[in-house]
């Protein structure tokens, strides 16, 4: 059985192309479906999400890669030339390999980012239900997940800060060792404010208050963690309130100025506030950072942050490369024990068959009223003979025929030596 990735990813293709080859939730079931109908593969499993797109099979014998290139192409409507150059395909370890990569967040755009291990849960549990996998793929996949759990366990893969907004959060979760108790304050709605509030959100913050020029832009990434929008105009009202605020806006000018904050701090009676400014120009003016009570940090005091988190996420990468090779040996030692297993079951069956024949045999003699001793040495020199006959017959001709790495593996399946070793 041979297992195949095909895909491609950010590395590979620009958007325009993986937006065109993209597997939404309405159609996967259908493609994988298609899949097992329309090429050799007898498993199949997609994973789809907006860096990359692959294709996960299980198949007998080898060329499958033209089979499902050609299947995209068709399930898409779009000519396999248009598409081929960004593609790159991994065929048994190596596609083992590249999954446990994925899985583990060394492929991801963002080194060790955790997303993806749940969008590849999400993309089995969808190829399950559909009947895509089998004991294959299934077995694949609980090892890879199995792998990724103990890459986060046993590496920093993903406790090093690699963004500014994420950063951001580590420092205020530095400064404030509850973040449910606080108040965070985001001014701007664009994909910086936006991944703030998500890593706030995923670390328990208390409240989140938007703040935009325009308040529906500021409501719409308000409403995906719990919190509330509210115009720029509106800053000063609720700036008492704010624990932590992160800035990020496009103005020109300063939104934030020295005497705005003073005022919001008497109210506050003085209790710390965390404010970092990421905006270029700044959103915050330098003078703030002069006000005791006020921890301020700009965009280049957080890049030293995301430059040591991402040494410290390349170095934790190594030691997941490490990991990830030991297991993608230890999967490719349990495929190739597959057909030694196969063997054995046929080997045994042979072997109890000649028993069950020679067994009825010997009952037959009992019956007749032949002595039992003559009968029960009758039936294992009989039983021998038989079983030994045929390997027997072919070590001799491989002695004649100079085979010795045959009688080497005759000693080392019969033990022969060890035995011989025992009796001295």
């Amino acid at each position: 059985m041979t297992i195949l990735t095909l895909g491609l990813n950010h590395k590979t293709a620009p958007v325009d192309t993986r937006e065109r080859l993209t597997f939404g939730p309405d159609v996967i079931v259908g493609a994988l479906r298609s899949i097992t109908e329309r090429t050799p593969a007898d498993e199949a499993l997609i994973l789809s999400t907006c860096n990359r797109m692959e294709v996960y099979c299980a198949l007998e014998g080898s060329g499958g890669e033209t089979f499902l290139r050609d299947w995209i192409g068709e399930f898409h409507g779009l000519e396999p030339q248009l598409f081929a150059q960004h593609l790159y395909h991994y065929q048994d370890r190596d596609a083992v390999r590249h999954l446990l990569e994925v899985a583990s967040g060394l492929d991801s755009m963002v080194l060790g980012e955790p997303q993806i291990l749940g969008q590849v849960k999400q993309a089995f549990q969808t190829a399950n239900a559909a009947g895509g996998t089998g004991r294959m793929l299934g077995k694949l996949f609980q090892h890879t997940f199995s792998v990724a759990k103990q890459v986060r366990t046993d590496t920093a893969i993903g406790s090093s800060p690699v963004s500014v907004a994420f950063a951001a959060v580590s420092l205020a979760r530095q400064i404030f060792s509850d973040l449910s108790r606080q108040t965070a304050l985001l001014i701007g709605a664009g994909e910086t404010i936006e991944l703030a509030a998500r890593h706030l959100h995923q670390h328990g913050i208390g409240r989140i208050i938007v703040a935009n020029r325009t308040v529906e832009r500021a409501h719409g990434v308000a409403q995906q963690f719990d919190g509330y929008a509210i115009a720029l105009t509106e800053l000063s009202n609720h700036l008492p309130e704010a624990d932590i605020v992160v800035s990020s806006t496009a103005s020109p000018l300063p939104v934030l100025g020295k005497g705005t904050v003073e005022r919001a701090l008497k109210k506050r009676r003085h209790r710390p506030v965390f404010m970092v400014d990421i905006a270029v120009p700044r959103d915050i003016e330098p003078e703030v950072g002069d006000l005791r009570d006020v921890y301020l940090y700009t965009v280049d005091d957080l890049q030293g942050v995301v430059d040591q988190g991402m040494r410290s996420r390349q170095q934790a990468a190594a030691q997941a490369a490490e990991i990830i090779e030991l297991h993608a040996e230890d999967f490719m030692a349990w495929v190739r024990s597959l057909d030694a297993v196969s063997l054995i079951q046929d080997y045994r069956a042979r072997a109890e068959h000649t028993r069950d024949a020679l067994v009825e045999r010997a009952q037959r003699q009992l019956a007749a009223g032949k002595p039992a001793d003559e009968v029960v040495c009758q039936l294992a020199h009989l039983l021998t003979n038989k079983l030994l006959h045929s390997p027997s017959v072919r070590l001799r001709r491989a002695g004649r025929e100079g085979r010795n790495e045959l009688l080497d593996a005759a000693n080392e399946l019969f033990q022969l030596k060890l035995e011989q070793d025992r009796s001295r």
